[in-house]
């Protein structure tokens, strides 16, 4: 999860990323972090998917990966939580990685309005998924 400023406070993201394809499977954006954010992006990455049991979802330490909020869907579709060494960075280096690029290259460290930096987020989360999957069938 990453967080990005905007002109009215901060939006909070979670992206989950499938290693093998690098594909974006779910993501959620609030204005808020609570455990809700990272469950929903669970969640929707589980109904594109459809996970199978001993999926592995590797997260860092953070309370709402913790929670019993986000590990119950986890247990009930029989994944496996993996996290993060505490203080280790890069056991999660691709996901900081992915936050890095998305902040520095993409929204530039633009303060652009809440609704308006959603719907860019949108656009483009949807344009990395359509540029990848055209990657992946081309090479397939």
């Amino acid at each position: 999860m990453t967080y990005i400023p905007t002109k009215e406070g901060t939006l909070y993201l979670a992206v989950n990323i499938d290693v093998f394809s690098r594909k974006i499977v779910g993501w959620s954006m609030s204005s808020s972090v609570q455990d809700k954010l990272v469950r929903d992006c669970f969640l929707q990455a589980c109904g594109k998917e459809h996970d199978h049991p001993g999926l592995i979802v590797h997260t860092d330490q953070g309370r709402q990966y913790t929670s019993s909020r986000y590990q119950s869907p986890l247990r009930q579709v029989g994944a496996q939580s993996s996290m993060s060494r505490k203080g280790n960075p890069y056991d999660d280096a691709m996901m900081e990685s992915f936050y890095k690029t998305l902040k520095r290259e993409k929204l530039l460290n633009t303060l652009r309005p809440i609704t308006t930096q959603k719907g860019y987020i949108q656009r483009l989360i949807t344009s990395l998924q359509k540029t990848l999957k055209n990657i992946i069938l081309k090479f397939s």
